[in-house]
């Protein structure tokens, strides 16, 4: 049990890492582009604004 702990820990870490938010915006983003895609929508786009964003808000909330 102590390795499975040790593993979920770790991936925990390794995508979540220092903020959480960017975590979610990253899952909010595919979500959103695999809605879209579903739709018949040309969502190639979706990926490359939601990166942007969140640096935007990231960077702006580590030097406020």
């Amino acid at each position: 049990m102590k390795y499975v702990i040790a593993f979920v820990r770790f991936w925990y870490d390794f995508i979540v890492g220092d903020d959480w938010r960017v975590a979610a915006a990253v899952v909010v983003a595919i979500g959103l582009t695999a809605i879209l895609t579903d739709a018949g929508v040309a969502a190639w786009w979706v990926l490359p604004v939601a990166v942007v964003a969140t640096l935007f808000a990231s960077l702006r909330r580590a030097t406020s």
